[in-house]
């Protein structure tokens, strides 16, 4: 025995199907696009390295010693960073003179007292085959455009066989 479906009963259930459909086109229509290419590269992030203290702040206030917790190791002409209690800090420019455990740095910036904490940020090496251009992971037709480039920059820097028979 079949029941009968009233109108009535078919408009209800019309009416409660459509706003679900309706939602669930459009979770279907917002898909984002894959990323084209490689991923970007992070750069490496560095941590300050507590080095030591200031020592001693001459009265001129141009340079400061530091007293190193640990050998002296930090290059000349490296950048260091003091940093105070209240808040102070200061730029110090390391001059490569040491003895001992003190060690003399040149004041760029900034104010230093006597027992700031000193940081040293180490420079991470980069590998030398990053430092050099690659046009290798280019899509074919960007790299042969790169290459035409380079031809055509080649050329105009051949000196010309006429001005050379000229002069």
């Amino acid at each position: 025995m079949q029941l009968p479906i009233k109108p009535c009963h078919m408009a209800a259930f019309l009416i409660c199907l459509l706003p679900i459909l309706a939602l669930a086109s459009c979770s279907l229509s917002k898909e984002e696009p894959a990323p084209t290419g490689p991923a970007p590269k992070k750069e490496p992030v560095t941590l300050p390295r507590l080095i030591g203290r200031i020592a001693s702040v001459p009265a001129d206030h141009r340079f400061v010693l530091i007293q190193s917790y640990a050998k002296w190791d930090i290059a000349p002409d490296s950048i260091l960073t003091s940093r105070g209690n209240d808040g102070r800090t200061a730029n110090l420019l390391a001059t490569g003179e040491h003895l001992g455990q003190y060690a003399a740095a040149d004041l760029q910036s900034g104010q230093v007292a006597v027992g700031d904490a000193v940081f040293d940020r180490p420079e991470i090496q980069s590998k030398a085959d990053d430092l050099t251009p690659s046009i290798t992971n280019l899509p074919p037709a960007l790299q042969r455009a790169v290459e035409i480039q380079e031809t055509e920059k080649a050329k105009k820097d051949e000196p010309d066989e006429k001005t050379e028979k000229a002069q």
